[in-house]
């Protein structure tokens, strides 16, 4: 079974930036297109960008411009960097593939202050 682990977190005050990334137990990233997620309190989990094994990438119109993805498939990881964040960014964030068909990490908590 794949584990996916996702680190980075933190907390931060709006307008600064973290970088999260997620790494997975075997080299299943390389073959699929991989993604990022998130989940408000209270709110379903929701998309937040892709990344194809080509490197193309998607962003929700919620952060585009502000995130980034990108992928290391020799070390098996994605990352997302995070500027200019919000406090509406605050929530938990996972990695997956896309379609999200592996096991769901732990998350990631991102916490943005006013």
């Amino acid at each position: 079974q794949v584990q996916l682990v996702e680190s980075g977190g933190g907390l931060v005050q709006a307008g600064g930036s973290l970088r999260l990334s997620c790494a997975a137990s075997t080299t299943i990233f390389k073959f699929n297109v991989m993604g990022w997620y998130r989940q408000a309190p209270g709110k379903q989990r929701e998309f937040v960008a892709r990344i194809s094994t080509g490197g193309g990438t998607n962003y929700a119109d919620s952060v585009k411009g502000r995130f980034t993805i990108s992928r290391d498939n020799a070390r098996n990881t994605v990352n997302l960097q995070m500027n200019s964040l919000e406090p509406e960014d605050t929530a938990v964030y996972y990695c997956n593939a896309v379609p999200s068909f592996l096991t769901w990490g732990q998350g990631t908590q991102v916490t943005v202050s006013s």
